[in-house]
């Protein structure tokens, strides 16, 4: 069972020895499991990164970093404990390695028509054997948070496999890489709530983000992020935040894009 984070002095995901056990198969980037201090963690070395044509080649690992940083501002713990720091193959993405419950799944499949009771439709489609499918999610508190994070975060790649299903019922969300953009690339397999209001909770995280980032973008927040993400993207982070308390409702696709990544699990 995965240590209490709480328990844990994350100062030691910095300066404890990294040492590797071997590669995450199959991974886009170079991605290994590895331990620190008696901890399993997964990195991701900045070499080890595909280039992209839309984001800056080296910053994938920075933008998971702040992606955590968001989400502990938010304080939904939506992202593990994720740290920038030296390794075996040079610079990267540390973070805290999570056992899910094997039993559970927050996004699946299911036969069209077929949704199960306490889960959302969010698409319809066609499986390997030409049959007919809808991809579902739960409708829980903790996903939903988690899609509102995506929302801040213009979180371009949650797919079913980035949702991580903990014992005990918690979600967290990992692979936070193509996150900050300044243009719109929300892709996520999480619009089930589309349209709907954002609750109390939800408002609060997003007054706690924007009190942070600060009326000039000097707030705590805003000053951490800048070491992983570039000031035009914390600009555009806080005009989204802005954007949704202004109209505290969950967004709709809007149409500049693919809303779904591929695959989207």
């Amino acid at each position: 069972m995965t240590p209490d984070p709480d328990a844990l002095d994350l100062t030691e995901l910095l300066t404890g020895d990294l040492e590797l056990h071997g590669r995450i198969m199959p991974a886009s980037n170079a991605t290994f499991l590895g331990e620190v201090a008696g901890r399993k963690v997964v990195y991701k070395p900045v070499a080890g990164e595909r280039p992209l044509w839309d984001f800056p080649d080296g910053t994938l690992a920075g933008r998971e970093v702040a992606a955590y940083l968001l989400s502990e501002t938010l304080g939904w713990d939506v992202v593990p404990p994720t740290y920038l720091r030296d390794g075996p193959h040079g610079v990267g993405m540390v973070q805290l390695w999570q056992d899910v419950d094997p039993e559970q799944d927050a996004v699946d499949i299911v036969a069209t028509g077929e949704v199960p009771e306490g889960w959302l439709h969010v698409f319809d489609g066609v499986d390997a054997d030409d049959r007919d499918v809808s991809l579902v999610h739960e409708d829980t508190v903790p996903l939903r948070r988690m899609a509102v994070f995506d929302v801040l975060a213009n979180n371009a790649d949650r797919k079913g496999g980035h949702v991580l299903a903990m014992p005990g019922g918690h979600r967290y969300g990992v692979d936070h890489g193509l996150t900050f953009h300044i243009e719109t690339k929300l892709r996520t397999v999480l619009w089930g709530w589309l349209g709907e209001g954002l609750d109390e909770e939800e408002v609060a995280g997003l007054r706690r983000v924007r009190e942070a980032l600060g009326g000039a973008l000097d707030g705590e927040l805003a000053l951490a992020l800048v070491d992983h993400v570039t000031e035009d993207e914390i600009t555009v982070l806080a005009r989204r935040c802005d954007r949704l308390l202004r109209t505290p409702v969950m967004p709709s696709p809007r149409g500049h894009g693919p809303a779904i990544p591929w695959p989207p699990f």
